[in-house]
């Protein structure tokens, strides 16, 4: 996590560990609670032609909001 100091001025506030495919945040302005969202996922399947990049898909009903406390 990245603390703001100054509009040009951030430092290094905490390395946390979350899961795979947890991207977005969002924080709690009155506990500071960070918030991000994940789940687990399946096999990743071979590329074709029409999907060179495929990703894999969401295992159902595996989805955790996670919270992270500093």
């Amino acid at each position: 996590m990245i603390h703001e100091d100054s509009p040009d001025s951030f430092h290094v506030a905490a390395t946390v560990p979350t899961k795979r495919g947890a991207r977005t945040m969002t924080v709690d302005p009155k506990t500071h609670r960070v918030f991000t969202a994940s789940a687990d996922y399946g096999a990743t399947p071979a590329a074709t032609p029409e999907n060179p990049r495929p990703r894999p898909a969401i295992v159902p009903g595996t989805f955790v909001l996670l919270v992270l406390e500093q």
